[in-house]
């Protein structure tokens, strides 16, 4: 008989989260301590009752109360469990802490229902109807119900959700965790349709939904189910529900006691799935059980030998061993050391219950029913093989760095290590190995000696190899004109080497300036980003040449785009010469001020006029654009003002002699004018 279980049969995260804390406060307690759980843990009398011989014992909260005053000062522990409390009680326990200050609670209520009371507590209100798919009679129904506002119910059925009425308030629709998804997905369906203005959270936890629909899906492939859990675990009895309806044969069971070995006949496959609240432990027992039975019925069991290999199923996962059912009356005990090297490994992420393990039989203890078995040596030796055919091959493996050794590291890989040499691990001569370890590096083997199993591999060669693969991708799209945004990596006396995405290029002096510079700092500093673009390409030495200076970039360009001959512009003085001075009219754009430009009247030198700083206006008489040479005159200037202030003068002069003639030939008018009476008369 085929028998396949669950992989997400058992504790759910909350759960394995609440079962890790008690277990924590078990082995810590001291002498005199006290642990109590508030109501069960979680809905598994077996597991419970484990506790309760660890001397964990589970009260109501006014049993606390009792057991607070007859030892007031004893410390004392109280687990919230995992399906959470109610409102009131929580804030009962906050006042028995201020009385009690030896008390401490620790909360291991579900995040998953967490979320729901903060989902009932932000969302509900006087004009709200908060409505909760659930259990009445369970603690986390009853809980989370306790955190609404307003007028509130829990209903079971998708009929009790019809016969609702609102009162027009805003319907309010969340789930218990662990309910069943199809009948929520109808109530939703039927909220969606009725009411336009609900609010509708979709609470049930996913771990649940992904146990129900692989326990759903194992159950269609089997002729015989079996579901395990608590009585009084709802999540378990949604899964027995939900199994029984595609798998009549369905058993629902608390523990392998239960099992009896009479299946139908016609049964060649069964299924194993276990409620949120299932310890693992159990489903192991049911697991080998049904082994059993299976080897018994096909008459198949058989023996263990020292030094065979043999393949086992997860059944228990510790945190430094795993136990293995290898199907012969036999568990096999396997050591973490005998599975990795990495001390860091965490077992319950590597394997899972039900998982299938190939191993080396080491001891076998007949009276014990225990063997010790090897994983590693299974490795090795399956990876020997693989390795000689990667180095045969020179294909590449894949492992992780475990170590950093005098000259080089070990690369584990499936059970092997393979050396690497210092030079050979692409870290920089007396650079720090140990960045390497923990790291997932890729190798080639370069050396294998199957006498003395030893291998040496180099990460290097894999990183040249991609480097120049990267290189070529990047070769083969480059052209003439591109332009890059590039970052400049290195300057030397002669220019710029500049990153332009996985090559390099070169700018030379000459490119980044247009005024000659000594060296490319004056310009470019390392890290810095700029715009090139590529002037030449020598695709066989590989070679890049960049520009990166622009007529945009060019101050004579911009000026002469600016200015013409003749125009007038400021200029400040920056050097005196025997023959003239240099003044600069823009950034990196100076003129010649000729000694016979400078002054109306001769001068022994232009330090007898203007001095470096001076600031003064002059005219461009010259634009040698081929020399990149300005021609400027202050002296022009002067002509000019003086010949406008001549014209001025002239003007004034003409004007004064036009004023006295006119004056003149009014007083010769006015004096005819006083004659005119004395000349009629004497007429």
């Amino acid at each position: 008989m085929k028998i396949t279980l669950s992989k997400n049969a058992g504790f759910c995260p909350g759960v394995k989260r609440a079962d890790k804390e008690i277990m924590r406060l078990v082995s810590e307690r001291k002498k005199g301590e006290r642990i109590f759980t508030l109501g069960k843990l979680i809905h598994n009398d077996i597991y419970n009752g484990s506790l309760a011989d660890m001397g964990v014992i589970s009260v109501t909260s006014e049993e606390l109360k009792e057991e607070l005053k007859k030892a007031p000062d004893t410390k004392t522990t109280l687990v919230i469990r995992t399906h959470g409390i109610t409102k009131e009680i929580g804030e009962r326990l906050n006042t028995l802490m201020r009385e009690y200050p030896a008390l401490s609670v620790i909360d291991m209520t579900c995040p998953s229902v967490k979320k729901i009371h903060k989902i009932a507590e932000e969302n509900t209100g006087e004009d709200t109807y908060f409505v909760l798919f659930g259990n009445e009679n369970h603690p986390e129904s009853q809980g989370i119900i306790s955190y609404a506002y307003g007028e509130k119910v829990i209903i079971s059925s998708v009929e009790e959700a019809e016969r609702l009425d609102p009162h027009g308030k805003i319907p309010i629709l969340c789930s218990q965790t662990t309910q069943n998804l199809v009948q929520f997905i109808k109530i939703k369906k039927f909220f969606e349709k009725l009411y336009t203005n609900a609010k509708i959270f979709d609470t049930i936890c996913s771990v649940t939904e992904n146990r129900q629909n692989e326990a759903i899906e194992i159950a269609k492939r089997s002729d015989f189910m079996i579901v395990i859990g608590g009585k009084e675990s709802s999540n378990t009895h949604k899964l027995y529900d939900l199994c029984k309806e595609v798998c009549p044969n369905t058993l629902w069971i608390e523990s392998a006691s239960e099992l009896k070995a009479d299946f139908p006949d016609s049964a060649k496959c069964a299924g194993i799935t276990a409620g949120a609240s299932t310890p693992d432990g159990i489903i192991t027992e049911v697991f080998i059980t049904m082994e059993n039975f299976s080897q018994m019925l096909e008459g198949s069991l058989k023996t263990l030998h020292t030094g065979e290999t043999v393949t086992g199923t997860v059944f228990t996962i510790g945190e430094n061993e795993i136990k293995l059912d290898l199907g012969a009356k036999f568990t096999g005990v396997l050591a973490k050391e005998q599975i990795t090297d990495d001390p860091a490994a965490n077992l319950s992420e590597m394997f899972k219950v039900g998982d299938e393990v190939e191993v080396f039989v080491i001891r076998v203890e007949d009276g014990k029913g225990l063997a010790t078995v090897s994983k590693k040596r299974v490795d090795a030796d399956n990876s020997w093989v693989v390795l000689k055919e990667a180095y045969d091959a020179g294909a590449t493996i894949e492992g992780k760095v475990v170590n950093a050794i005098k000259g080089g590291v070990l690369l584990a890989y499936q059970g092997n290590n393979v050396f690497i040499p210092a030079s050979q691990t692409g870290i920089a001569k007396d650079g720090d190995l140990s960045v390497l370890v923990g790291t997932t590096q890729k190798v080639r083997l370069l050396e294998f000696d199957p006498q003395r199993k030893k291998a040496l591999g180099s990460i290097k060669v894999i990183l040249n190899e991609e480097r120049r693969a990267a290189e070529d991708a990047i070769w083969a799209t480059l052209e003439v004109g591109q332009h890059f945004m590039g970052t400049v990596k290195n300057l030397t006396n002669y220019g710029a080497f500049v990153d332009i995405g996985g090559v390099d290029g070169m700018v030379h002096n000459s490119e980044l300036s247009w005024k000659r510079i000594k060296h490319p700092s004056q310009v470019l500093k390392v890290g810095q980003e700029i715009d090139v673009f590529i002037k030449e390409l020598d695709t066989e030495k590989r070679r890049i040449s960049l520009g990166y200076k622009t007529q945009e970039m060019d101050y004579w360009y911009k000026f002469t785009q600016q200015y013409k001959e003749g125009d007038v512009v400021s200029a400040k003085i920056v050097s005196l010469m025997p023959f003239g001075a240099f003044a600069e009219v823009a950034p990196d754009v100076d003129g010649l001020i000729h000694i016979s430009r400078i002054s109306l009247e001769r001068i022994n030198s232009p330090a007898d006029v203007l001095k470096v700083g001076d600031v003064v206006d002059v005219k461009i008489v010259e634009i040698d654009d081929e020399n990149r040479k300005l021609a400027l005159s202050i002296r022009a200037l002067l002509e000019e003002a003086k010949r406008a202030a001549d014209a001025e003068a002239r003007a004034a002069e003409k004007a004064q002699r036009e004023a006295e003639e006119a004056a003149e030939a009014e007083r010769l008018a006015q004096e005819r004018a006083d004659m005119a009476p004395y000349i009629v008369g004497s007429i």
